[in-house]
Parts: structure tokens; sequence; C-alpha cells
């Protein structure tokens, strides 16, 4: 392992896959379930792909595909260049240099980068909550993690299409509240939705979390995945939750 150095208020995590670790920042935010369960669901994708990952934020979807999957390369992008920053550090403390690349980049400005039809993947965790809607975080990387601050659903959908080549997949997770405003985008810039899952708390509580997967220039054909539930009737992590963490 290369000496690599933490900044005030951050820290090692160790992901318990591959001896990969990754520095966070306790006043930041840090990853969640969510993408935790995002690179889950994308882990079959073909070996040697070219993956983008939109907002990669600590690098976290990027350094699971990179233990899950065979993929060629990642590319992270990310507005912050703190945030990118510390991802950079967190590659190099797992050796991941020629898998995982970190660039800080507005995703609006990507073109610039990159030609149409470049990548075979993307994933993204990108904010949830909508401009001018709710409580809004004063500290700034939470709230740009949070809130569609430089881009919103619609552009994160749309860059997605042009980068893309032709039947390449698209991963997202989001809120179920926004799946109208989801399908809508992705049929309108034509990545068609292939496959939706719910992630509920538990049995008796609504979905908290929606996992889809889309195709670029694919017929329409839409299959629900059955349910993922986070806790069992004795408020303890089901099975497959135990499963996706390593822990079983």
């Amino acid at each position: 392992m290369l000496d690599i150095f933490l900044r005030d208020n951050e820290r090692i995590d160790d992901l318990e896959i591959n001896n990969f670790k990754i520095i966070q920042n306790n006043d930041w935010f840090c990853f969640g379930m969510d993408s935790v369960l995002l690179s889950d669901f994308a882990k079959n994708i073909k070996d040697n792909s070219m993956v983008l990952d939109l907002g990669t934020g600590t690098g976290i979807i990027s350094i699971l595909l990179c233990a899950k999957t065979k993929l060629s390369k990642v590319i992270g992008v990310d507005i912050q260049d703190t945030v990118c920053e510390m991802a950079k550090r967190t590659i190099n403390l797992n050796n991941l240099q020629d898998r995982f690349e970190v660039v800080c980049k507005d995703i609006l400005d990507l073109k610039e980068l990159y030609s149409k039809n470049t990548f075979d993947v993307i994933v993204t965790n990108p904010p949830y909550k909508m401009r001018n809607t709710g409580i809004e975080n004063t500290n700034e990387q939470k709230l740009i993690s949070r809130n569609e601050i430089s881009a919103g659903l619609d552009d994160f959908i749309k860059i997605s299409f042009d980068l893309l080549k032709d039947k390449g997949e698209f991963y997202m997770v989001h809120r179920p509240e926004r799946l109208t405003d989801i399908l809508y985008l992705m049929r309108k810039y034509r990545v068609e939705p292939k496959k939706i899952r719910f992630v509920f708390s538990n049995k008796k509580q609504k979905p908290k979390l929606v996992l889809i997967k889309g195709v670029k220039n694919a017929k329409s054909f839409l299959s629900i995945e059955p349910n993922l539930y986070i806790y069992d009737e004795n408020g303890e992590y089901t099975d497959e939750i135990l499963e996706i963490y390593n822990k079983k």
C-alpha cells in the first residue's frame, strides 16, 4: 500500500472486498447503501467495458465495479475539485491507477472531452432533490451531492445517450417519487428502460429506492425485478443484503 496522507476530518474505511479501501470526509457527503446497491445491480456488465460514472463523489461505485467486474476502465466525473482530489488519493490507495480515473468536470461539458458513442456503460447516482425544493443544506459538498444544482435529471440522461455506444447500458439509482420523470426522460432520449427493481426497508413500508437499467436505442420491453428488502421481520439485514455486502 502506498503512503497516503489524510486531510482534516478524513478517515479510511475498509470496503471488505478485494482489500479495497476508501477515503471519506466526516463533514462531507459519505456514500450510502444506494451506491452499494447500484454497483451490485450493474455487476453483470460485459468484460472489458469502458465505463463512465457520472457524479462519482467519493468514487465508491467505480471502486466496487473494479472489484465486482472485469471492466477495462472506469472514468469517474465530478464537479467538486476537493472531492475529486480525495477520490484520486483513494485510487492511489488501492493501486487502481490503470483501471480508475477521476475527471473534475461539469457533466454538461463532457462532450468537450469525449466523442459521442464512447462508453459501453454509464452508471450514476445523481442528486435526488429537484432544484428549489425542500430545505437545502448549507454544507457545499452535501448541497451539490443531494440537490440538482449544476445539472438536473434531464442532463444526466441526455448526456448518457450522447456518450453511450449503440446498445450501451445505463444504470441509475434514484427515488421512486421521481420514477415518472425518469421513464419519460429515458424514452425522450432513447435510453429504453429495460429493468426496474424497487428497494424497501422492509415489507411493511413503501419503497425507498429504485434501481433502473436502460439500453440506448433498444426495443421496448420492461422487466420488473423482484423487490429487494433491506431488513427482515426481526429487523436484521436480509440474506441478500448480507450477500451484497460480502458478509454471507
